[in-house]
């Protein structure tokens, strides 16, 4: 099944349900813009369930390992290792973003335009993951890096500007 699934393929398993962001990744235009912007509406829920950031990063780590799982069922299920409709690799990667992105809605805008060009660009190492590794590792990897760029560059400009 290479179409775009459905609320039945959704529901009809739990790696189904993580790795599509919840239903997220159903969305017919831009699925990983859309669950990027599910990943930064969800946020304040994460900061206030976890407002230490240990905690709150243990947790992340949680989501990727699973996320690494959910997606390797999820894209065996759709016969697309890195479907579309598997959003989870932006949403994980882009809570950890946020948690070091500077405060603010400036910030927190400019964060998720350098993470959505990051992850469509996939700079070195992040297209070697997309291109070679062809598992739930692999798609989930690839937008940590995106995310690191992405943090790299916060920090950069944070710098610079004072």
């Amino acid at each position: 099944m290479s179409t775009r699934p459905g609320l039945k393929f959704l529901f009809s398993h739990p790696a189904h349900f993580v790795a599509c962001g919840l239903g997220s990744g159903l969305s017919p235009f831009a699925p990983g813009t859309v669950g990027t912007l599910f990943a930064w509406a969800t946020f304040p829920v994460l900061r206030h369930t976890f407002p230490a950031d240990l905690p709150l990063l243990v947790f992340l780590l949680v989501c990727f390992v699973g996320g690494v799982v959910a997606a390797q069922r999820t894209g065996r299920d759709l016969g697309v290792v890195d479907h579309g409709a598997i959003v989870w690799d932006e949403i994980v990667p882009f809570w950890l973003v946020l948690l070091f992105c500077p405060a603010g809605w400036l910030w927190q805008t400019a964060a998720f335009f350098l993470f959505r060009v990051f992850d469509i660009v996939k700079p070195f190492p992040a297209n070697y993951f997309d291109e070679k590794v062809k598992n739930g590792f692999g798609v989930m990897t690839d937008d940590v890096f995106a995310g690191a760029y992405t943090i790299l560059v916060l920090a950069i400009a944070k710098f610079i500007v004072g």
